[in-house]
């Protein structure tokens, strides 16, 4: 063995070096990618457990929405709402009023109510008519598209060219020019199928045909056109476009293959005005600790001027302000801002919401949680959720606590034109999932009124949508992203 200090001593003085210098240096250096992903599963392990606490709580909440004195609120809230005020189409009178009606009476509820300005799009129908004039006579039911041109005042008589796709379309361009082209494609479902009503107007237009006359999106028709929004292309000649019922172009379809010629008379009035002034309505519980943070609930105000914009989306406003009434009334106040926003111009492609996430997105870091319900208010089944698999543990907990009333599955990607622009850029967000069958049945239509709208269902819409946003705005920690 060399001479020197004993061993011990060596190691003792090493040890100190170590301890003093190298461990502090450590802390300051950035961690690996693997140790933030075990710190990450560490922090929604906690989370999760944490949740667990939350029971009593959650069962509170059900309690008052589906049992108590809340029970078959959020339905008289719609039908008082939608009756008072009717369908509510971007930067018309009504919508106008369905803003100040929901400000006072969100204002009533003691929640911090305020408006934000935006400009939206103002497209009017104006009268609109079709005819079958060959080879008999026939009215048809219609409705004109959203952002379509009108026709001359003295309308459009021209002969019909009738197809089922967009590929049938291509192979009898030369048939097209000067006619109305009347698209019979069948019904696969609202997501493949709605880009006819999308795009039909400009596809029609550039082999010649001087309007369209377009299948309304709907698995089921008992006569009833379906409006909608429709996207004019670029540097394409603009032309009148308008569904017509499952019956009428199936009708045509038929005659067509006859061989029999088929000529239709059209009017419609439609115009498009100078963009209005409007307001998403927002409406909060502000957070005890972390007032900044926020946990956002949502449903847009806005509908399409037929029926009462009940189911689409006037249950998902309404639900988004119950939630926050139920909570308020338990005495309850998240560590986290509950904010509710009532968007407006939905249906025109989410134009209230993109220009709030314009003016909010600055301040992203501090959304936790962004929720919409757009699909109906029809029996809760699910919560689609899109997140990081550490937030998705969470949630999984978190619908756990739904067991009382049988919505504890959680499923992948949360969908909403409004929340999407958020989710796009990392923030989790959820949408309420239930069972919407018969959704596109009444969907964009005079159908749309309250009676479609149970309300029992209602009440397990707003108990789903109030349990879960309290829980994730009153954690410990923001949702791991």
């Amino acid at each position: 063995m060399a001479q020197g200090r004993p061993p011990l001593a060596l190691s003792s003085i090493s040890l100190f070096i170590f301890l003093s210098i190298v461990l502090p240096l450590h802390d300051c250096l950035p961690h690996s990618p693997g140790s933030l992903l075990k710190d990450a599963a560490q922090k929604a392990s906690d989370m999760a457990v944490e949740v667990a606490g939350y029971v009593d709580v959650a069962k509170q909440i059900i309690d008052l929405a589906v049992y108590g004195a809340a029970q078959n609120r959020s339905y008289r809230r719609l039908a008082d709402f939608t009756d008072t005020i009717g369908n509510r189409v971007s930067g018309s009178h009504n919508l106008d009023k369905a803003i100040k009606y929901m400000y006072t009476a969100m204002s009533q509820d003691g929640l911090d109510v305020h408006l934000e300005p935006v400009k939206i799009p103002h497209w009017v129908r104006g009268k609109e008519t079709a005819e079958m004039v060959l080879p008999r006579t026939k009215n048809l039911a219609i409705l004109g598209l959203g952002s379509s041109v009108g026709t001359p005042p003295e309308g459009i008589e021209a002969e019909v060219l009738v197809v089922q796709s967009f590929d049938e379309l291509k192979v009898r361009a030369s048939e097209a020019a000067g006619k109305i082209v009347v698209f019979n494609q069948p019904f696969v479902s609202y997501g493949e199928t709605v880009a006819y009503r999308a795009y039909g107007a400009s596809e029609a237009a550039k082999v010649g045909a001087v309007a369209t006359l377009i299948r309304s999106i709907t698995p089921f028709s008992i006569n009833s056109p379906h409006t909608g929004w429709q996207d004019y292309q670029d540097g394409v000649k603009r032309i009148p476009t308008a569904c017509i019922t499952v019956e009428d172009a199936e009708l045509m379809f038929r005659i067509s293959r006859r061989g029999q010629k088929i000529v239709v008379r059209l009017m419609m009035g439609a115009t498009t005005l100078p963009d209005a002034d409007s307001f998403n309505t927002v409406a909060e519980i502000v957070g005890w600790q972390h007032p900044e943070q926020v946990v956002l609930l949502s449903g847009h105000l806005d509908s399409w001027d037929v029926g009462q914009g009940a189911m689409d989306d006037g249950g998902g406003a309404i639900i988004s302000w119950e939630a926050l009434s139920i909570i308020k009334d338990l005495g309850l106040r998240p560590r986290r801002t509950l904010r509710t926003v009532l968007w407006t111009a939905e249906e025109q492609g989410g134009v209230g919401a993109q220009q709030y996430y314009n003016l909010h997105k600055v301040n992203m870091s501090n959304y936790n949680l962004v929720m919409e319900s757009d699909l109906g208010t029809f029996t809760p089944v699910a919560l689609q959720f899109t997140g990081s698999n550490a937030a998705r543990k969470v949630m999984e907990q978190v619908l756990k606590l739904l067991a009382p009333i049988n919505t504890t599955k959680l499923e992948t990607h949360g969908e909403g034109t409004d929340i999407s622009p958020w989710m796009q850029a990392g923030v989790p967000g959820a949408s309420l999932h239930v069972a919407d069958n018969k959704y596109f049945w009444f969907h964009h239509s005079e159908g749309d009124t309250m009676t479609v709208q149970n309300p029992r269902d209602m009440d397990l819409c707003t108990a789903v949508w109030a349990v879960v946003a309290y829980v994730v705005a009153d954690l410990q920690d923001m949702l791991p992203r």
